[in-house]
């Protein structure tokens, strides 16, 4: 597809204003709000939404949706299970409107070995259940040694994500029905000895059929399981008064949670059926997590009822833009805006054309925050999108995605994307290799009035042009350039 004739000249404004640096990322998503962390299995991480630069698949969009954060790889026993009572969603609105038009549902069912028993061992005389997940090795062709297994169901609901239509995602990798195999966490290397752990993860890669696509694009990937955090972040020092250099040098020995692993939904949906066909050139989309409204503990709990739950589903975490959440929204506030949803927006705008970060800046650093008034320039990167590359015409906090520009592939991608000169990249949806924590502090420190936008002035933002990072390395060389893209996940043991 050719870019929009527009396009060259917003993202040259915009590097030529971003000027040269380097550049890193802070975590989009890790525990940001007071009630989600008590919630970890339902706490969406980081969201990803691009045209897919694999190889011959630039008909396609990437979805990721991550959750479960910060998780040590060698976290035995019970390693990091999904939530089978949660509803794991990936929303898609094709119409501008903050609602949801598309939503990929995702339901987790999960298995004990022996039929559900458990496996069992005879020790004088008697069967005993084993308290591990599993006694041997396990593979891709023999998980006869596994004692716990997951899997799931993908449903593609259109209309309201509650009371459209929805319709069950076949999986034509096992020869059709609608459940789908999720791989065990990457436990150590004496487990999965007899093959590689990619090898053994691959295996659960999916050929899907969504039924609730228009015909001939109804064929997509998918893939559910652990893999390596993909944030790279100096965390401690982001968060304890941004106790590092913002103009400082980029140093990949930064990236505290470069030893954390996360839980990744990962989907592959031709372009043609969240364009209809072709009709709707801008997207947006983010995830979210929702739990029953009661919840009863059990005082005598069993392996797959600890507790009793109904009622409505309840939203408890949402994501759609990276740092919303952590650096805008206040923190009275922050529960509540995991609750809601893009149409309603509008009762948070106070935290965008007044924001905070800026100030706090200013008062670590001595950096000038911007002075514009009604902030039009965040208006248009978190809320409207930006007019020429992504913007659809609504008000509402979500990842937008121009269907129109052409994938750049991995070798060419600028980890700044739009500011870098790649519109391809984030804010125009967001790619793994994407900075979106340096992109996003430039932009709140007015980077975007120096680019002859028309959105305010140059003179509004007098340090709109420094090169603010958080010092670790954010770029497409850490990841796979094919699906599922998102690296291996790390091996709980050997231990380092």
């Amino acid at each position: 597809m050719e870019k929009p004739p527009y396009t060259k000249s917003v993202s040259a404004c915009l590097a030529l204003a971003l000027g040269t640096g380097t550049a890193s990322s802070l975590a989009s998503s890790h525990r940001e709000a007071p009630f989600i962390t008590q919630y970890p299995q339902v706490d969406a991480t980081d969201f990803y939404m691009f045209r897919s630069y694999e190889t011959g698949r630039d008909a396609y969009v990437t979805l990721i949706a991550n959750y479960n954060p910060l998780q040590d790889a060698y976290g035995g026993p019970n390693y990091f299970a999904l939530d089978p009572d949660a509803l794991y969603e990936i929303h898609i609105d094709n119409s501008g409107d903050g609602r949801e038009d598309i939503t990929f549902q995702f339901r987790v069912s999960q298995q004990l070995g022996n039929n559900g028993d458990g496996l069992q061992l005879p020790i004088n005389g008697e069967n005993v259940a084993v308290p591990l997940k599993n006694i041997g090795e396990v593979s891709s062709v023999d998980s006869a040694a596994l004692n716990f297994s997951e899997s799931y169901t993908l449903t593609m609901v259109t209309g309201d994500r509650r009371t459209g239509t929805g319709q069950a995602a076949t999986n034509l990798s096992a020869g059709g029905g609608t459940s789908f195999g999720k791989p065990y966490d990457n436990v150590g290397k004496k487990t999965f000895n007899s093959q590689s752990y990619a090898d053994y993860a691959n295996s659960f890669i999916a050929d899907v059929n969504l039924p609730g696509c228009p015909a001939g694009a109804q064929d997509g990937r998918v893939f559910v399981g652990q893999r390596k955090e993909s944030f790279a972040v100096n965390l401690g020092e982001v968060f304890d008064l941004v106790n590092l250099n913002p103009l400082g040098a980029v140093d990949a020995e930064q990236n505290i949670i470069a030893d954390k692993n996360v839980t990744s939904f990962i989907l592959e949906v031709p372009v043609a059926c969240l364009s209809a066909n072709g009709s709707v050139s801008v997207i947006g989309g983010w995830t979210s997590a929702s739990k029953r409204q009661v919840q009863v503990l059990r005082p005598k709990p069993s392996f797959d009822r600890p507790e009793v739950r109904g009622g409505a589903w309840t939203q408890v975490s949402r994501l759609g833009m990276p740092l919303v959440n952590e650096v805008v929204i206040g923190l009275p506030d922050k529960n509540r805006f995991n609750a809601s949803e893009p149409k309603d927006d509008g009762q948070f705008l106070t935290y965008v054309t007044n924001p905070t970060l800026p100030a706090l800046l200013q008062v670590l650093f001595g950096v000038q925050a911007p002075t514009v008034v009604g902030r039009p320039d965040l208006v248009a990167a978190f809320l409207t999108g930006i007019e020429g590359v992504n913007a659809d015409g609504g008000v509402a906090e979500m990842q937008r995605l121009n269907l129109t520009i052409a994938p750049t592939p991995a070798a060419s991608q600028s980890n700044l994307g739009v500011l870098g000169g790649d519109n391809a990249g984030f804010p125009n949806g967001r790619r793994p290799g994407d900075d979106v924590v340096d992109a996003t502090l430039r932009v709140a420190m007015g980077v975007l009035c120096h680019t002859g936008l028309g959105l305010c002035q140059p003179s509004d933002a007098p340090d709109g042009t420094l090169a603010y990072t958080d010092g670790a390395v954010q770029n497409a060389a850490q990841f796979d350039s094919a699906f599922p893209y998102l690296s291996t996940p790390l091996a709980g043991s050997p231990s380092n």
